[in-house]
C-alpha cells in the first residue's frame, strides 16, 4: 500500500472502509471475480488498475513481479479519473 492509499482510505466513512475489507478479501481470492468489475484504465500504458468497493467508489491498484500487488488510492469514481490525469 502506498501512502496516498492509506491517507485516503483512512478519510473514507466508516461504512465504506468496511465494504473496502470485504472486497478486498474477495480480490485477494479473485481480482477478476465479476462482483468486482476490474478493469484496466485508460490510459492502458499507465498499467493501472480498479476494482468497485461499491457503484461510488473505487480501489486503484498496480499489478507487480511476484504476483504482488500494490494498492496506490481509493476514492470516488469520480475523483478517479481525475488522478489519473495527474500521474
Amino acid at each position: 500500500m502506498t501512502d496516498e492509499f492509506t491517507r485516503r482510505y483512512s478519510e473514507l466513512p466508516l461504512s465504506i472502509q468496511k465494504k473496502a475489507e470485504l472486497r478486498e478479501e474477495i480480490f485477494r481470492q479473485n481480482p477478476f471475480h465479476p462482483s468486482l468489475h476490474t478493469e484496466k484504465l485508460n490510459p492502458r500504458k499507465k498499467e493501472i488498475w480498479s476494482f468497485r468497493i461499491d457503484y461510488s467508489y473505487r480501489i486503484l491498484f498496480r499489478f507487480a513481479e511476484n504476483n504482488a500487488i500494490y494498492f496506490l488510492s481509493v476514492g470516488p469514481h469520480s475523483w478517479i479519473y481525475r488522478y489519473m490525469n495527474r500521474i
